[in-house]
């Protein structure tokens, strides 16, 4: 039975190209900086959003937690928003491994934060509070729908991070998805921030990795920091020749995974019991709800799902994410209808 995984666009797989380069990979060692092919894959990833210097890490959240020791000290507060990836899918690693107090407040419909909700929320002077350092923003918003967040937010937050002599980190795990949403560069997302991290193993197809970029002070931060979260790979150049292509190759075709989420998510809106969430198909998402007259659970709906070879996320009692890849095509999306239909309906 083929498989349509829906679950993530973590699931890809490397490219043929990808695998070629891997292949061919001229190595050294990167914990002496000595590996061209990881040299190469940082260029371009600074390159790509106009920052000094970039780093190649194992994960997003490794990228995160490198950008917050390296922005911090411990007892130092972030603000980010209830609902991030940085917040909720990391393990309190600010607080566990950096010593760094969550201020998260509420996201927008949009996925943003409040500007002035933030401004209400720095602490920088009374001895009793912990002193704000970071404000940290999530470029697409998964939880809100992968959806993405204009260039013009990003400018009126960094202005407001500058005003306070804050720092401004961006979560850009599918930063490129956002780009390519709203038909700008990564460079144009990206702007004030101090620091942004990239997956390269999402959409982008890459089995391993991402690059976080900034100043070149920032980056020997966190270079440091990558140390000691064990994150020294040596002849690492084997993965960053897949990341390189992930970088040059991959972002143009992500407009397919969007236009696939869009025809998933035009499809689901027009079965019964089924209601499509707030923000669906604004980039490589589909989050939908069972409706109350479903006889199922989410549980038994996604059971019987996988007994046909179609897997979801489901991310509550009722609710279901899907996201599009590389791995799904027209065809996919069209069985999938198919075969929840019938599911719910039986």
């Amino acid at each position: 039975m083929d498989i349509i995984d829906l679950r993530s666009d973590t699931v890809t797989q490397p490219t043929p190209a990808m695998r070629e380069a891997m292949a061919k990979a001229i190595v050294g060692d990167d914990v002496y900086g000595e590996d061209p092919t990881v040299n190469r894959l940082q260029e371009i990833a600074s390159e790509l959003t106009g920052k000094e210097a970039a780093l190649y890490v194992v994960s997003g959240t490794m990228g995160n937690v490198a950008a917050t020791l390296a922005h911090t000290q411990r007892g130092d507060e972030m603000i980010c928003g209830l609902k991030s990836h940085i917040y909720r899918n990391e393990q309190g690693a600010m607080a566990a491994l950096a010593g760094v107090q969550a201020r998260p407040l509420e996201e927008e419909y949009d996925g943003t934060l409040d500007i002035q909700k933030i401004e209400s929320a720095i602490q920088i002077s009374d001895d009793h509070h912990p002193i704000t350092r970071v404000v940290a923003i999530e470029n697409s918003h998964n939880i809100c729908g992968g959806v993405p967040i204009s260039p013009a937010y990003i400018e009126s937050l960094g202005k407001l991070t500058l005003q306070y002599g804050l720092r401004l980190h961006l979560d850009g795990a599918r930063l490129f998805n956002a780009a390519a949403a709203l038909g700008v560069s990564a460079k144009d997302l990206v702007g004030p921030a101090d620091s942004v991290s990239i997956c390269l193993s999402k959409g982008l197809c890459a089995p391993v990795g991402s690059v976080l970029c900034g100043d070149a002070e920032f980056i020997h931060r966190a270079r440091r920091a990558r140390k000691v979260l064990g994150g020294g790979m040596r002849q690492a150049g084997v993965l960053a020749a897949a990341g390189i292509i992930a970088l040059t190759d991959m972002p143009a075709r992500l407009v397919v995974d969007h236009q696939n989420a869009t025809l998933l998510a035009k499809s689901l809106a027009a079965l019964p019991g089924i209601s499509l969430e707030r923000n669906s198909a604004s980039t490589n998402m589909v989050y939908f709800q069972l409706d109350e007259d479903v006889a199922y659970s989410g549980h038994e709906v996604s059971s019987s799902l996988k007994q046909e070879g179609v897997l979801l996320d489901l991310v509550s009692t009722r609710g279901f994410r899907a996201v599009t890849h590389y791995e799904i095509n027209s065809d996919m999306i069209e069985h999938t209808v198919q075969v929840l239909n019938q599911v719910i309906a039986s």
